[in-house]
């Protein structure tokens, strides 16, 4: 049987291919857990600096239809509401993890990205799509809600006005347009994607990636906090920080004019 998502680690950089190529890696049980299984050891895996998460020709193409048809849907109400909620479980300690992490997360988009697939690439901290890819959050046009984190992730990337229509009308859009929109950082040519993104995962392995993890860790939480709280939380990670290596490798090496080495501690 095919493993349903594949792992490698090299010079701190940790990709996760997502390996359902026949249903353009739609989201299965398996491939839930299994994610979640590989998310979770490279959120703990000291020698792990930067993690990409890719899909091979396709992202995802958000949940396994099939599989709800033959699987879930012919139930009970309750037998269906339960399945799902198994479904539910599975998948929001990903989410979690992804943007719990102290260390960034880069999505790599070929192909689609649609439903679950559109709430995991928003999930990550950066996304390099393909020109040629495509998106859409299109639980719409099923007849169902978001999920994934869709709806907390989305209105703050682009605006709630702009959230409310591609979740209402389920349209899909091209990557120039998920780029103006702040979805993607980066668009490049199809057959340099792959490039593209290991370069950007070396140069964030390399970096100061205990300072990446409580900038992110700031980032998240500004949505929540007062501008005091903020403040204080700045200043508070701020002295962490400068009692560790990289900081102070910082100073000198910008006294010295010369290119940092940084630790990640």
């Amino acid at each position: 049987m095919t493993q349903a998502v594949l792992t490698a680690v090299s010079d701190g950089i940790c990709v996760i291919t997502l390996n359902r190529p026949e249903s353009r890696n739609a989201l299965s049980r398996d491939l839930t857990l299994r994610l979640c299984e590989s998310v979770f050891a490279a959120e703990h895996d000291a020698a792990v600096r930067c993690v990409v998460i890719r899909g091979g020709q396709h992202f995802m193409a958000g949940g396994d239809l099939k599989a709800f048809n033959d699987e879930i849907l012919g139930g009970t109400a309750a037998e269906t509401r339960a399945a799902f909620d198994r479904l539910f479980r599975d998948a929001h300690p990903l989410i979690m993890s992804l943007r719990r992490m102290p260390k960034p997360v880069i999505a790599s988009v070929a192909g689609s990205a649609a439903g679950f697939g559109l709430s995991l690439m928003m999930a990550c901290d950066l996304a390099i799509a393909a020109h040629d890819a495509v998106f859409t959050l299109a639980y719409s046009l099923i007849g169902a809600s978001p999920d994934g984190g869709s709806t907390y992730a989305l209105p703050r990337i682009v605006g709630s006005r702009k959230a409310m229509e591609i979740a209402l009308l389920g349209e899909r859009f091209d990557a120039a347009t998920a780029e103006r929109l702040g979805l993607v950082n980066r668009v490049v040519p199809a057959d340099a994607l792959e490039a593209e993104t290991m370069g950007l995962a070396r140069r964030l392995a390399a970096g100061p990636t205990a300072a990446y993890g409580r900038t992110k860790a700031l980032l998240n939480a500004s949505f929540a906090s007062s501008l005091e709280g903020q403040l204080q939380r700045e200043a508070e990670f701020f002295a962490e920080g400068a009692t560790g290596h990289d900081f102070a490798e910082g100073v000198r090496a910008f006294i010295e004019k010369r290119k940092p080495g940084f630790k990640g501690d």
